[in-house]
Order: C-alpha cells, then structure tokens, then sequence
C-alpha cells in the first residue's frame, strides 16, 4: 500500500494507483447505491452525512450511478462533493442508462424512493453522451474522473441479449468514452459488471484503464481469479471491487435470512460460509473484516468500494480496514479448501 492521506483532519487511509489513470484512490471507496434509497428510503442529511464521514476519514474515491436511485444518489453526491475540495475527491459514475423525466419510474426497482423518472437502457453513442450530460447537471461539476459502462452482463440482460448488447457498448459506448478521454473530459474509462466473463470480454475488445466487478471475487468466490485478475495485471488495468460481501452474507455470517447475490442464501453458499465463520472466529477475526483483508490481498485491486447508509457504518468499515488478521488465518481457509489456494492473500 502506498500513497497515505497526509491531512491533519483525517487519519490516514492507504492509497494505491489506479491503473493507467495516473490517479490514487483509497483502498476503501464509497459506494452509493445506498443513496439512492436502495431497499430503504434515507432522508438527505442522513445519507448525505454518510458520504461526509467517508471524506473526512481518509476515503476519496466515489462511485454512483444514474441508476441509483434514477438520479437521486447523484444529486445527493453532488451536494457533498460540493462541500470540500473538487481535486480531493475521485468521481465516478457510470452510462448505460440515461433517465427519462416524462416517464414514471415503472416497477421493479430495488430502489424504493428515488426519482420519478424511467431508467432508459441506452449504449449507442448518442445515449451515452446523453447519460454523461445529465450525470454533470445533477452533480453540479463540470468534470468526470472515471466513467464506466454499467451493467453489460448476463445478470441484468439475460443470455438471449448479451450478444447484442455488448455490441452496442463496444460500437457505441465505448467509443464516445475514448472521445472523452481523449479530450480530457475523464482521466479513465472502464466498465461496471458483476460478471468476470464479461471483464475479460470488454479488456480483450478495447482499451480500458479500469473496471469494476462486483461479488466475483470474495472471500467466498474466487472465479476472477484464474483469468480476469491476471489479465488485469498484465494490460495495466486498475481494479475496483464490489460486492465482496456477496450482497450481505459476508458481513452477516449463515443467519436466517441471510443475502447471497440478492436473495435468501442457498443451502449450499450457507453451509461454506458457516465453515469460514468457524475458521476466523478461531482467530477472533470477525467474518466482515476478514472479508474485506483478503480483497484487498491480490495485486490487482486498488480499492474495495462499500455502500453505507450513515456515518456509523462507515467508520465501522473503516476501522475494519485498520484491524490486523493473522496470517495463519489464510494458511487455515486454504487447509480446509474454503479458499482457492492459488489466491495471493494480505502480507
């Protein structure tokens, strides 16, 4: 880890080089789909408190999306990007989609309040210039750091359109994100996918400089391990993770009712995840904060980008990050084949 904050306000947090964009982020990044009232509505102050706490502790990166909340978590990140330094802070957000203020939301979404706009999949050229348009005006900021094409997977389109789909994004999408970055409009572009496959599909077709992949590789799943992660090593590609506690599981531990991939946990995914809890209370480590070591452990990944609701739950995450794990901890996992034993672990 290199790179610590230097400010006498906030206790340092390690930074590591994203990529080829020439920009450090913090190896905890902000996530905020939660802010854009996913699964739960947040008054403004709350959710807008949350992304402060997240700054003043040390974190710089932040990710949103038009998706979250159809432009909600958007105009809430702008109004607290709007309260320090613009060069501070590493700025986010994705296309795909642009939002359709004529159209009702529709049903469906996980996001219970938001606004009442329709979320328009969108990856031509044109959309995307729409999509990185409307995301400037409701973050009040005449600049991007990092846009990324969201969602091009199986997961959200299906098998019988994945085809098309990726087509669009490399013919379309892709190309007005190159123009950008080549006007230095954005300092790298990328994609945000919850599919390896599909992140060594898109490095493989274009030039990108980072990607986000979300629940793939965890302390319960390793698939982007034997492919995506070398590759990523090898083009320069910086990687941010999402979902490394596999949408709750992880931070929860094998209780009743306990998320996998959005829903309840199958037998299967409780039983392992019942057999990692066992090994790391052994080493008194909580199963959340072991979670977030081992994602940080292969040399690919630069930061770890967690979601949170308010302030406290951020410094919790944050403090996770500060607790030591043994390394008899790994060696234990990969004894009992809960881990893969080829995944690099933390020093």
């Amino acid at each position: 880890m290199t790179n610590q904050t230097t400010s006498s306000n906030a206790p340092t947090l390690p930074r590591r080089k994203l990529g080829r964009t020439g920009l450090d982020v913090s190896i905890l990044g902000f996530g905020t789909a939660p802010l854009g009232d996913l699964f739960a509505r947040l008054d403004d102050t709350a959710a807008i408190s949350a992304a402060e706490r997240a700054f003043a502790l040390g974190v710089n990166l932040l990710d949103t999306s038009p998706l979250y909340g159809h432009g909600l978590s958007e105009h809430r990140c702008g109004t607290a990007i709007r309260r320090v330094p613009r060069q501070d802070i590493v700025l986010c957000t994705k296309v795909g989609r642009w939002m359709d203020p004529f159209q009702g939301r529709g049903d469906g979404s996980n996001f219970v309040g938001g606004a009442p706009h329709r979320a328009v999949v969108d990856y031509s050229y044109d959309g995307t210039m729409r999509s990185v348009e409307q995301s400037l005006l409701r973050l009040g900021t005449d600049r991007l750091d990092l846009l990324l094409i969201h969602d091009v997977d199986v997961w959200t389109h299906g098998a019988d359109m994945i085809e098309q789909r990726f087509r669009e994004a490399m013919e379309g999408a892709y190309v007005a994100l190159d123009k950008l970055r080549s006007e230095r409009v954005v300092a790298g572009i990328g994609i945000g996918v919850n599919e390896a496959d599909m992140c060594v599909r898109f490095a493989k077709a274009g030039t990108f400089d980072t990607m986000l992949l979300a629940g793939r590789y965890s302390l319960l799943e390793q698939p982007a391990l034997a492919e995506f992660l070398p590759l990523a090593l090898q083009q320069g590609i910086g990687v941010m993770l999402g979902g490394v506690f596999n949408s709750g599981i992880l931070a929860t531990g094998a209780v009743s009712g306990a998320k996998y991939n959005y829903r309840d946990a199958p037998p299967e995914v409780m039983q392992k995840v019942a057999r990692i809890e066992r090994v790391c209370a052994a080493h008194q480590v909580p199963l959340p904060t072991a979670a977030l070591h081992f994602a940080l452990g292969h040399p690919a990944v630069a930061s770890v980008v967690l979601g949170a609701h308010n302030p406290q739950e951020v410094e919790r995450n944050v403090a996770a990050l500060s607790s030591q794990v043994p390394s008899a901890l790994w060696r234990d996992l990969k004894a009992e084949q809960l881990l893969d034993a080829a995944a690099p672990v933390p020093a």
